[in-house]
């Protein structure tokens, strides 16, 4: 006896008789239809103005900028998977209107929209912040590293662009002058010139001499604008796909990356600022941070948290001239350390001497003064003490590092005293209480974007990739402010 299992529907085999809505398929509350709703109200004039009147007709990029949106929120990065997806899936159907691009339009959209996808960032916010899923009571900054659309085996050090650069310029030399030696004989034997394999040779030099003149020239430029005035290392690398990406990671884990930096709001997680950087290291990006938010909310957060990786000179400063209630997590070696001195291996540490702003000095545990040794252009400065007075100290051994007999240094820059408020700021029990929420405020968000899937761009150049980096932090935001109406937390 056979098991009576489920048959298909008779629909599934004939024709229905009237006509029927193929998204009635799909359940009411599919997130979809959530979606278009917020699409719908995207501005997209500042794009619309672009597009000629004249010639076969565009797609209109609220269609292409949602379907992108939507795209990159479910994880679908590749623009043929995404006309794919938009070919076969209701859900993205619905959302293309049927009418999906071809991919090609969906990728040179994507190349060369970033302007108008940093605009649709700014309407996120805004409409977060209309929504009252964002205060700008508590904001904190972080960054993180994504892939840029470039090889590490693609690429060549300052160094060697220079020694390529002449190497292959002495081959073109030598190759020409073969190339006349040849004609000229030939010119005496057949009174014309014949076909040679030489000048093949020459030009496939030629081309490569170029690209690596354009590649150094890139190169020269970009650390230009970095490290404006200094001598470039040899070591400094550049792509040949992305000339603007730098190699970036740890723990020998190094690709040409780029540092996405993104500034979160406590209430739920809406990102209210963001750039992109080309800055391995966060020790610069404050100021940009500041000006991102100011650019997009008009306005600053009441208390700004930062990890110990923003812990320097540039960005305290710059937190200061903004009048910013900030909390700086302080630098190990900076931090108090609750063991008394005359514990057998508890080690001095910089926190254990005391700066007096005005004798511009250091004093030590035991009393000696570090006075100032030398002031460098990059406006670093070394403290240094007696090595006699260091030698005969009961601390000695925990404190004077040096092999040679040198007495104990202290390096440290010209912001000093705005290091050393932080310093005492951040020894508050009230400063630790707001700092430690940093970690369930911004930390997650960079877990939500890269699982995902996005952790590396599709563009190439700071410009298209900045705009990629915007689109993903607009992503961000309009999956919040969806969750948040879904759940009937504020009502669209």
């Amino acid at each position: 006896m056979s098991i009576p299992f489920k048959k298909s529907p008779i629909e599934f085999k004939q024709r229905v008789l009237f006509p029927s809505n193929i998204f009635d398929i799909l359940p009411d509350g599919h997130e979809c239809y959530l979606y278009n709703d917020i699409f719908q109200q995207l501005d997209t004039s500042s794009m619309e103005c672009k597009f000629s009147r004249t010639g076969q007709n565009a797609y209109h990029p609220r269609l292409i900028v949602s379907i992108l949106i939507y795209a990159y929120s479910h994880g679908v990065f590749s623009s043929r998977q995404i006309e794919k997806r938009c070919n076969e899936d209701l859900s993205f159907m619905y959302i293309a209107g049927m009418n999906c691009p071809n991919f090609r339009v969906l990728s040179d959209f994507r190349k060369d929209s970033a302007d108008f996808f940093n605009d649709c960032f700014k309407q996120s916010v805004r409409f977060a912040m209309e929504l009252g899923l964002a205060s700008l009571g508590h904001v904190s900054l972080d960054g993180s590293k994504f892939k840029a659309n470039s090889s590490k085996h693609k690429a060549m050090s300052y160094q060697g662009l220079v020694a390529k650069e002449k190497e292959l310029m002495k081959e073109i030399d030598l190759l020409i002058q073969k190339a006349n030696r040849c004609d000229e004989e030939e010119d005496k034997e057949y009174k014309e010139n014949n076909g040679y394999e030489i000048p093949e040779d020459l030009k496939f030099k030629e081309e490569r001499l170029a690209k690596i003149k354009v590649a150094k020239k890139a190169l020269e430029q970009r650390e230009e604008q970095l490290n404006p005035g200094k001598e470039i290392e040899g070591k400094k690398q550049i792509s040949f796909a992305d000339k603007d990406s730098r190699i970036m990671g740890k723990n020998g884990n190094f690709d040409y990356q780029y540092n996405g930096q993104i500034s979160v709001d406590e209430d739920n997680q809406i990102i209210v600022g963001q750039h992109l950087s080309q800055n391995a290291n966060d020790k610069k990006e404050v100021d940009p941070a500041i000006d991102a938010m100011l650019e997009v909310t008009g306005v600053l957060p009441s208390k700004f948290s930062l990890d110990n990786g923003y812990m320097s000179g540039d960005n305290l400063e710059a937190l200061e001239e903004a009048e910013l209630d900030a909390y700086v997590a302080t630098d190990k070696g900076e931090k108090k350390n609750k063991t008394p001195l005359n514990e057998s291996n508890r080690q001095l540490t910089k926190a254990d001497f005391t700066y007096n702003e005005q004798e511009d000095h250091f004093i030590c545990p035991a009393g000696q003064i570090l006075s100032l040794k030398s002031s460098a252009k990059s406006k670093r400065k070394r403290y240094q003490g007696s090595s006699q007075i260091c030698s005969d100290c009961t601390y000695h051994d925990r404190c004077c590092k040096s092999t040679t007999g040198q007495a104990r240094t202290i390096n440290t820059d010209d912001k000093e005293p705005i290091r050393q408020q932080m310093n005492e700021k951040m020894e508050r029990t009230e400063s630790k209480e707001i700092y430690k929420k940093r970690k369930v405020i911004v930390e997650p968000v960079f877990g939500q974007i890269k699982n995902t899937g996005f952790r590396g761009f599709s563009v190439r150049g700071k410009t298209k990739t900045s705009g990629e980096f915007s689109l993903v932090c607009a992503v961000h935001n309009i999956k919040k402010i969806a969750k948040a109406i879904y759940n009937g937390v504020v009502r669209s």
